[in-house]
């Protein structure tokens, strides 16, 4: 009895740590990189296409994590939405990053102690003054702006997505570089609804969020798509009656996300 369940637990571990280097293998095929912006460093990793060629030309996805996987391990950020884009590598072939901010930082200009509800989306205006990013906006609009720069990114097709605190800041970059994105999706996140009248008019946005969430309740998002539904502007809202928070779980795994995604292109006049 006692051999048998000794050599249980042994083939226990050794599955464990199969998976966990699988996983670990998986997530290898993102590089591990740092950008230094004028304002500070910013962690990131990347993914590349599986036949990466530097004389072509590919779409570059940018992804904001949530304040669950700040930190600086450039690792916590793939935790939502990493496996998504490396399964679909072949199927979609594109630059993939994943920038990381410190504990304590936030992409978005917001009042996010939660005491405090409803949350206060500060930017565009606080009062009569324009609103300065945040740290960690400032240092993800430099690093964008290289990578624009980049021969092998296609400008005309750049885009971001991002869920919670992610899905916020996502909300606020569409509006402080209107003409670099060609699509975007937000995950339960939130913003302002007069940014509406700061976006592109063309810009193709897809909202997400659970009816259940009470961390970021619905009508953060419902009523910026709204705003922009009555300005004709291109944009979708799915809400998931069930879902609370993690909505992110059903938006990643809508079968039509990237491909709607990838479909949207800049204007080339």
């Amino acid at each position: 009895m006692l051999r048998s369940l000794m050599l249980s637990t042994a083939l226990l571990l050794i599955t464990l740590l199969a998976t966990s280097e699988t996983v670990a293998e998986d997530y290898s095929a993102y590089s591990f990189e740092t950008y230094d912006a004028p304002s500070g460093q910013l962690l990131y990793r990347k993914l590349l296409p599986t036949d990466f060629d530097p004389n072509k030309k590919y779409p570059l996805v940018v992804f904001l994590h949530g304040a669950g996987e700040r930190g600086a391990s450039n690792q916590k950020q793939l935790t939502h939405g990493g496996e998504l884009f490396l399964d679909k590598r072949e199927s979609f072939p594109a630059i993939v990053v994943f920038p990381q901010i410190p504990e304590q930082e936030y992409w978005a200009s917001i009042d996010a102690d939660r005491s405090k509800k409803p949350y206060t989306f500060e930017f565009p205006y606080r009062g009569k003054d324009a609103v300065e990013p945040t740290a960690a906006m400032t240092r993800l609009l430099s690093f964008l702006d290289h990578l624009q720069d980049e021969a092998y990114v296609d400008n005309s097709r750049i885009y971001i997505g991002g869920l919670s605190m992610g899905g916020m800041g996502t909300l606020e970059i569409l509006a402080r570089r209107p003409n670099m994105f060609a699509a975007a999706f937000a995950i339960c996140g939130g913003a302002d609804p007069a940014l509406a009248n700061v976006y592109r008019e063309e810009l193709p946005l897809w909202f997400f969020h659970g009816a259940k969430d009470d961390i970021v309740e619905y009508k953060y998002s419902r009523q910026l798509a709204d705003a922009m539904s009555k300005r004709g502007q291109q944009v979708k809202y799915t809400l998931y009656p069930e879902a609370n928070h993690n909505s992110w779980d059903p938006a990643l795994a809508e079968p039509d996300l990237l491909s709607w995604l990838f479909a949207q292109q800049l204007g080339t006049d």
